[in-house]
């Protein structure tokens, strides 16, 4: 690929197609396709004709992707494993997180459930027309 890729695509663009991802990253397009068959947390929107449409944050990972292989010279599994270690770090703390709402729903539905059988008979009063009221 040329030496100066990032002259002829601009960096700032919101949406990218692959062609774009391969010049700026120099990285083939079959590499790319490959990419995403091998890394879940890569997977560019597809638009109305079946073209890959990259985001900004897409073009970075593919940019640490290549940074990972081919300069720290990571095998695929490592960086899949750098990639889903943060991603099952962030999964556990929210899975915590639910666990601690879920019981303590489950704390506050027990309270209202003593208190209420608890309650002693409601209190009644006759009202203008005759029924009861219960408070």
């Amino acid at each position: 690929m040329g030496s100066s890729p990032q002259k002829k695509i601009s960096m700032d663009r919101l949406f990218y197609k692959i062609g774009d991802i391969s010049n700026i990253a120099e990285i083939e397009p079959h590499v790319l396709r490959y990419w995403e068959s091998e890394f879940s947390f890569l997977k560019p929107r597809k638009n109305k004709t079946g073209q890959r449409i990259y985001t900004r944050k897409e073009l970075e990972l593919v940019l640490k992707i290549k940074n990972l292989l081919y300069k720290e010279k990571y095998t695929i599994a490592g960086v899949r494993k750098k990639f889903g270690d943060n991603t099952l770090r962030k999964n556990s703390v929210s899975m915590e997180t639910i666990q601690g709402v879920k019981k303590r729903l489950k704390e506050i539905l027990d309270t209202l459930n003593r208190d209420i059988s608890s309650q002693k008979p409601p209190l009644t009063s006759n009202n203008k027309n005759g029924s009861h009221l219960h408070i």
